[in-house]
């Protein structure tokens, strides 16, 4: 993710703004300290008995391919956010999964062979030892050229839409299960998706400003996220604002001290893994600026698992209630 977001930057300018956007305040948790997300644990639960897949079907592919496929018996679904993988596991195909990404990590998956070596490029040698009948991916992954190999070699790869929203998931659910043949789980997977996130999200009545932070701290990457990163859809949805959005940030930025001095966050959002790799709460205090802001005076720090908050996939509705509930809590 961080080699994706820093490709993103070389395309996105230059830091973030610096005009003043007041705290939110009233932050009901401003002196309950750190705290975690309850994430979704497990594997994702299959919508029922495992459909059989009525083949061939040619679909549209959202590089504007006709792509026919005519196997499904052994699936590889691979992106930047593991959400694929877990869309066909959830789908009840879960047994014809052949590899994974980096990202994929639910239980049932951890022992597949491992696709993407440098960040989330895909290894063509790699893939191909698979003799996938299919591929499902988006354009969060790559290279092209890889996939270019894979269709050449007469593996069919479909892409689907990755946009990284809320409305997105439903869509993205349906367009998986019509490369492999199974519409109908489809529609009642993405049903049941949207049930959950109807469900989930709360009223963005609170006053509660948060700011995500991408931190790579090995590799000396430290960004905000703001419209359109994804990260601004849950807290949206969890009821709160963005602060990187208030700030007229688009995608990712750079963090910069004066930035995020101005953004006056009450709640820092952060990844597990990157917190970890700045030395845990004390170390990201030590960061520039994050010690004046609201959230670095309370300690306001929230993580969650790398896997969940920006998977925009079938268990994004479980995600949306624990991120709502770390973000309001009292204590």
């Amino acid at each position: 993710m961080a080699l994706a977001l820093g490709g993103a930057l070389l395309l996105g300018g230059c830091g973030i703004g610096t005009a003043g956007v007041s705290a939110g305040g009233d932050d009901p948790g401003a002196r309950c300290g750190p705290g975690t997300v309850a994430a979704p644990q497990g594997d994702p639960v299959p919508i029922g008995k495992p459909p059989k897949p009525e083949l061939p079907v040619t679909v549209r592919s959202a590089d504007g391919r006709d792509v026919t496929v005519r196997d499904a018996r052994r699936v590889l679904a691979v992106n930047l956010y593991g959400s694929l993988a877990e869309i066909v596991y959830a789908l009840g195909l879960g047994d014809r999964l052949v590899g994974r990404d980096v990202s994929t990590t639910f239980p049932a998956a951890r022992a597949l062979p491992l696709v993407t070596g440098q960040g989330h490029d895909l290894s063509a040698e790699g893939v191909l030892k698979l003799d996938p009948s299919v591929v499902i991916a988006d354009k969060s992954i790559g290279p092209p050229e890889v996939l270019d190999q894979l269709r050449r070699s007469g593996v069919p790869v479909v892409l689907v839409d990755d946009r990284q929203t809320l409305p997105a998931i439903g869509p993205r659910i349906r367009a998986v299960a019509a490369a492999l043949g199974v519409p109908d789980a489809g529609r009642d997977l993405a049903a049941k998706v949207d049930d959950r996130l109807k469900g989930a999200a709360k009223a963005s009545g609170s006053r509660l400003t948060v700011a995500f932070l991408y931190l790579r701290g090995s590799a000396g990457v430290y960004l905000i996220g703001g419209k359109g990163a994804g990260s601004d859809a849950m807290i949206k949805a969890a009821g709160a604002a963005d602060a990187g959005t208030k700030l007229g940030l688009s995608g990712f930025r750079p963090l910069t001290s004066e930035g995020l001095i101005n953004a006056a966050p009450d709640v820092l959002l952060v990844l597990t893994a990157g917190l970890e790799s700045v030395g845990g709460v004390s170390g990201l205090l030590k960061l520039p600026g994050v010690a004046q802001t609201p959230a670095g005076r309370n300690r306001r720090v929230v993580d969650v698992d790398d896997g969940s908050l920006l998977s925009f996939g079938p268990r994004t509705g479980e995600t949306v209630t624990a991120l709502a509930a770390a973000v309001h809590r009292t204590c």
